[in-house]
């Protein structure tokens, strides 16, 4: 059977896509060796954020009090828990599934590997077969990574998929590393009273996001009864007891911690495995596949997107740049993906969001810049919802005015982002910030007051 384009991979990079090359009178095909929809869908983004709404919901009723409500006692249901997270998953799914069929995209069961520049090969459980195309989009995607000395067995050292079908929720959990999987999964768990210990290479959690948000987060886990050890790895897991015995190294020395559960969150592994790459010459760097500004290999109608590039690996930035890659191949002449305004959000308790230089970076660039910061506490909105931590920080090029950078940590505010990404990316300046008049009373107006505290004009501080 002839294509257009075949992607391997319906994570949301992939079936993206496929969409949008449908939308553009190609004929598509997509070739998915699991769950339509990907990691993403089925173990990443949409079932950790039902796991965490859960948790929320949970955490407000044992504190239903302090909104003036009483209520009896109020225990969670693991089980149903994760079943809920797996239904919502399965629905998601489905509903990529629903639109492949809406577009007339063929989807083809298996595991795809490239045979040449306009050969697919497929093996399934049934057979293996080729299919012919002009175009090829790569879309594999990642999965946990895993350390050398900390082998996952599914059991009592896990991943992320793993973490999100316990069959039971265990009393202790060790995890490791404090990116956005770790700290989401931390508070889940010990939002529902699993003890968590976190363990972080790096002097402080969220590493890549900006200091001060690093340090509030801190707080947070910490008033979640997380116990941190920062600056520290963990040297080996015996795991031949009942319990896990995790030796951790610590700049105070060493120390043992046990627990039920061992995650490792310690980021990704792209899936470049035995997709044909090493056979037709396909270029590496870094470990990934070297693409251009329109994401092409070094081989002719060959294309990569997401995990398996060297760029952010985030759902939203492989949707991108499959829509940006799709619409080159189309001749569309698309805009090419301004990687200095990505968004990235962590679905904590304070949310983290933030795009942009951080103020660090912006200073190692040689940047002069103006700095504005605004507390939550000081917002109508955060009191009357109970949710006063967290601030928000907005950092302009001084010589233009013009912002940079944008971190927020608080209620809510993987919400208010986009105002800021389009903002940065129009060039909005802060005076402009300021004189945008922001609805009361709102979360978003500690963005309005950030921007006058910079200019030494903030009403409510």
């Amino acid at each position: 059977m002839n294509f257009d384009l075949i992607v391997i991979g319906s994570g949301p990079g992939g079936y993206v896509a496929a969409i949008r090359a449908a939308q553009l009178k190609m004929k598509v095909a997509v070739i998915e060796k699991s769950e339509i929809g990907g990691i993403c869908l089925n173990w990443g983004c949409i079932p950790t954020k039902s796991l965490l709404k859960s948790s929320q919901v949970y955490s407000y009723i044992k504190t239903a009090k302090r909104y003036g409500i009483t209520v009896g006692e109020v225990e969670p249901n693991f089980s149903k828990i994760i079943s809920r997270s797996r239904t919502i998953a399965n629905q998601m799914s489905k509903g990529v599934g629903f639109l492949f069929k809406k577009n007339n995209i063929t989807l083809i069961s298996g595991f795809g590997k490239i045979v040449n520049k306009n050969t697919v090969e497929v093996n399934s459980l049934e057979e293996v077969k080729q299919y012919t195309t002009k175009n090829i989009i790569l879309a594999t995607g990642s999965r946990s990574r895993v350390l050398p000395n900390i082998v996952q067995d599914g059991e009592k050292i896990i991943g992320y998929k793993e973490a999100l079908s316990l069959p039971e929720q265990p009393n202790t959990m060790v995890v490791i590393g404090s990116g956005a999987i770790g700290t989401e999964l931390a508070f889940f768990y010990s939002t529902l009273g699993t003890k968590v210990h976190l363990v972080e290479y790096m002097p402080n959690v969220t590493p890549l996001e900006d200091i001060d948000i690093s340090k509030q987060m801190e707080k947070s886990l910490k008033k979640a009864k997380i116990k941190l050890k920062l600056s520290s790895t963990v040297e080996a897991v015996d795991t031949s007891g009942n319990i896990c015995k995790v030796k951790v190294k610590t700049p105070k020395g060493e120390e043992i911690i046990e627990a039920d559960i061992v995650l490792s969150a310690v980021g990704i592994t792209p899936n470049l495995e035995n997709i044909g790459i090493e056979e037709i010459g396909i270029e590496l760097e870094n470990g990934k596949i070297k693409v251009d500004d329109f994401y092409k290999t070094n081989i002719e109608g060959i294309y990569a997107i997401g995990d398996i590039i060297n760029t952010h690996a985030l759902a939203h930035v492989a949707s991108a740049e499959g829509i940006t890659c799709v619409e080159n191949i189309a001749g569309k002449n698309p805009e090419k993906i301004d990687y200095k305004n990505i968004p990235t959000a962590i679905y904590t308790n304070p949310e983290v969001a933030s795009v942009g230089y951080t103020e660090a970076s912006a200073i190692k660039a040689g940047l002069d810049i103006n700095v504005g910061r605004f507390p939550f506490s000081a917002l109508g909105k955060a009191t009357a919802a109970g949710s006063r931590d967290g601030f928000a920080k907005l950092i302009f090029d001084k010589k233009t005015d013009k912002l940079i950078g944008a971190h927020l940590i608080g209620l809510n505010v993987t919400e208010m982002l986009a105002q800021l990404v389009i903002s940065k990316k129009l060039g909005a300046t802060g005076h402009q910030i300021i004189k945008t008049i922001h609805p009361h009373p709102t979360m978003s107006e500690a963005i309005m007051e950030a921007a006058a505290q910079a200019h030494n004009e903030a009403i409510h501080i």
